[in-house]
């Protein structure tokens, strides 16, 4: 049976600093550019969780050498020069969207190779038909169930240059797989959006760093052709090593945290400048009255007890999506209603995250209206002694426990529990243990393990 936790609410203004685990994003990103790459890399502060776990999985299953050491936070690739080793496998992607997309684009690209994807039953209700549509304009033989989603069988030769239209509105990743791959393509290779497609700061992300692994990649001044010239191959970093940026979304539980209980947290080595768009949730949070601050140090967010209380807002969350969850869970606490918009893609990710948001919010007691696009959220009362399902969603589990530190009560007593808390293994396994010391220690709350 899953476990239930009670949060524990902050008796106190919050005063500490956060060092996050590797952006999830990032580390998976970097493994297939590390393995597609010629030379061996070092991928420093690397992420290990659920996700990232399936990816280096099914690299090893592949064939390529890596090498993990958890408590350092490094992972070692080999890279093979765009070469698979292992011409037949079968790969279990979990529930990893990531790795799933990116490793069905992989498999497409060997020369000759025969492959079987699958995952969990959630896995196999998640959008997977724009990418498998586009492999198939391509040349590759791909099987897919009625959904054009997993399981996926490939029959491969590679993937042929040309032109070929995508559509990624479901999800970024599809559009971000292509272009992973494409410089492994028999020629060069022009990917034609159909339509826009959301979170694109992590299309931007891709881009960024396949720079970073030697690629001479540029879009089109249209912005909705991306054009990838082949016969450049990816190269590891002069250096070896690879440095992953922290978390951002998972910065936003952080930054969000001083809305909830009052005080401040630094959020360690968070630029606005960095490779994710997520950071921008802080910019959101600025616009409710919480202050946010960009030190050398990272990113301050900070509310003092003589301010007004922060204020509810409409805001479109259709470039960073899987921050919602965190204004949604902390509206109850702000003045006035907030709608966010821009989010029907994200009933389609771990769960329907619109409705189970709606649904918990409900219990809490909170006047909520839902559209296939939009969250509307109007504070009321809040309810105690109220279970919050999780939906085996790590960011529905972390997003409730921001506001379960809210002291409610007034005593310091817990008023709101978690169900199943360990599904954030997915992607930030420490999290519950650094919020917890954050609230008994007023100066400092840091990851101690690697994970």
């Amino acid at each position: 049976m899953s476990r239930s936790i009670s949060i524990t609410p902050f008796s106190h203004p919050v005063s500490g600093a956060v060092s996050l685990p590797g952006s999830k994003s990032i580390t998976n990103r970097a493994l297939l550019l590390a393995a597609m790459a010629e030379g061996t890399t070092r991928l420093e502060n690397a992420l290990f969780s659920d996700d990232t776990v399936i990816m280096v999985r099914a690299l090893k299953k592949l064939g390529f050498p890596v090498r993990e050491n958890e408590a350092a936070r490094t992972i070692e690739v080999e890279g093979q020069g765009g070469v698979i080793p292992v011409k037949n496998a079968e790969i279990n992607v979990g529930n990893a969207g990531t790795a799933a997309r990116f490793l069905t684009a992989f498999c497409s690209v060997a020369p000759r190779g025969k492959y079987r994807l699958d995952g969990v039953p959630q896995m196999r209700q998640r959008p997977m038909a724009g990418l498998v549509q586009a492999l198939r304009s391509l040349g590759v033989r791909v099987r897919a169930s009625d959904r054009n989603s997993f399981p996926i069988e490939i029959d491969t030769d590679g993937i042929q240059g040309g032109e070929v239209s995508v559509d990624a509105q479901a999800s970024s990743q599809i559009l971000s797989a292509l272009l992973l791959v494409a410089p492994l393509a028999r020629g060069d290779l022009r990917i034609r959006l159909e339509k826009e497609t959301v979170s694109r700061p992590f299309v931007n992300m891709t881009e960024a760093m396949m720079h970073q692994f030697g690629q001479p990649f540029y879009c089109t001044k249209s912005s909705d052709t991306f054009a990838v010239t082949s016969g450049h191959p990816y190269r590891s970093p002069a250096s070896g090593v690879y440095p992953v940026e922290g978390d951002a979304t998972a910065a936003s539980y952080f930054l969000a945290l001083p809305t909830a209980v009052g005080g401040e947290v630094l959020v360690r080595d968070l630029r606005f400048s960095g490779l994710q768009g997520d950071v921008d949730f802080a910019e959101v949070l600025a616009a409710t009255g919480t202050e946010i601050e960009a030190t050398p140090k990272g990113i301050r967010a900070r509310r003092r007890p003589d301010r007004p209380r922060p204020r509810g807002l409409d805001r479109d969350f259709t470039a960073i999506s899987d921050t919602f969850l965190t204004l949604a869970a902390i509206a109850p606490l702000l003045e006035g209603p907030t709608r966010i918009s821009g989010i029907s893609h994200t009933r389609r990710q771990e769960t329907d995250r619109v409705h189970a948001m709606s649904f918990e919010l409900r219990k809490l007691g909170q006047g909520i209206r839902e559209t296939d696009d939009s969250l509307e959220i109007h504070p009321a009362p809040l309810f105690p002694d109220v279970e919050i399902k999780t939906y085996d969603d790590h960011r529905i589990a972390m997003s409730f426990a921001v506001l379960g530190s809210h002291d409610l009560r007034g005593d310091g007593s817990p008023w709101l529990h978690i169900k199943d808390p360990d599904c954030c293994a997915k992607t930030f396994p420490d999290f519950f243990q650094v919020l917890e010391t954050l609230r008994t220690d007023k100066k400092v709350a840091s990851i101690k393990s690697g994970s």
